[in-house]
């Protein structure tokens, strides 16, 4: 059977007949129920915050940010604002009345946020859409990378996100978790059921100080045994701990700052950072 994100883009494939079926299936409300909870449980949050939901959908996750949590547990009601590219979708979420801003955006095309504005992100079943070019001119590594540098801006220093999402492989994982790593994050993957068809992957996102070195362990509760990844490779370029101004990896890491502040760089090669010849 054909996976959704195989036929069409979402902004087509969600028209007005998907989003009404997607929002009045009390399956598929079960289980984005249980994913967001579950997300919320990795946020970890202690206090009412502002979250971003990327791929809001009609609004099914949001409305679980917006209740007020059972006696004796930790945050909530949350402020969230929606971000989705199907316009259907919104429109049902806008009929329902939910209690978030919405707004029309393409993750691949960035986080169209100020810096700092949030203090988490959630996304359920949503960024394995960005692991597919809608055009000739698209691809899902640069969709990938605009998504993730625009979301690592968009959130407070000490923030979280939690990304649910159903990959085809262990390639297509990969190819996420680096896309996360490159722009910044201390990233892990966590699946629960694995190796069931009620398999689920959640990539935990933390944007912490440098004394975090990636390892989100920690940090997050419920993450014990998770496969982390090092945002941060000690190796060459380093002395005593610290970049060497002007070595690869520093013009590397000044690269990325540009990125994600928008600006335009050169691309990478393997001269990038070489020493030149001493001219006569």
């Amino acid at each position: 059977m054909s996976r959704p994100e195989d036929i069409l883009p979402p902004d087509l494939f969600y028209n007005d007949t998907e989003s009404r079926k997607y929002t009045t299936s009390s399956r598929i409300q079960r289980i984005q129920s249980e994913m967001t909870h579950r997300a919320l449980s990795l946020l970890s949050l202690t206090t009412p915050s502002l979250i971003l939901d990327i791929g809001c959908g009609s609004g099914l996750s949001g409305e679980i940010l917006s209740q007020t949590p059972l006696e004796g547990t930790p945050g909530g009601p949350h402020t969230w604002i929606g971000m989705d590219i199907s316009s259907s979708m919104l429109s049902v979420a806008l009929e329902k009345e939910v209690e978030g801003d919405l707004m029309l955006a393409d993750a691949g095309q960035g986080v169209p946020f100020r810096a700092g504005t949030f203090d988490a992100a959630i996304s359920i079943s949503a960024v394995q859409w960005l692991c597919n070019a809608e055009s000739s001119e698209e691809s899902p590594a640069g969709r990938l990378s605009r998504f993730f540098n625009g979301l690592y801006a968009s959130l407070r220093r000490g923030g979280r996100a939690v990304c649910q999402f159903y990959p085809k492989n262990d390639e297509q994982k990969k190819m996420v978790s680096q896309a996360a790593i490159k722009a910044g994050f201390g990233a892990g993957l966590l699946e629960d059921d694995p190796g069931t068809k009620n398999a689920k992957t959640y990539l935990v996102l933390t944007v912490g100080g440098g004394e975090l070195d990636g390892d989100i362990t920690g940090v997050v509760g419920g993450m014990e045994g998770v496969d982390v990844m090092d945002t941060r490779r000690r190796g060459r370029g380093m002395k005593r701990g610290k970049e060497v101004k002007g070595s690869k990896a520093w013009i590397m890491r000044k690269k990325e700052q540009m990125e994600r502040k928008g600006r335009v760089v050169k691309a990478n090669s393997k001269y990038t950072g070489r020493k030149r010849r001493i001219q006569w």
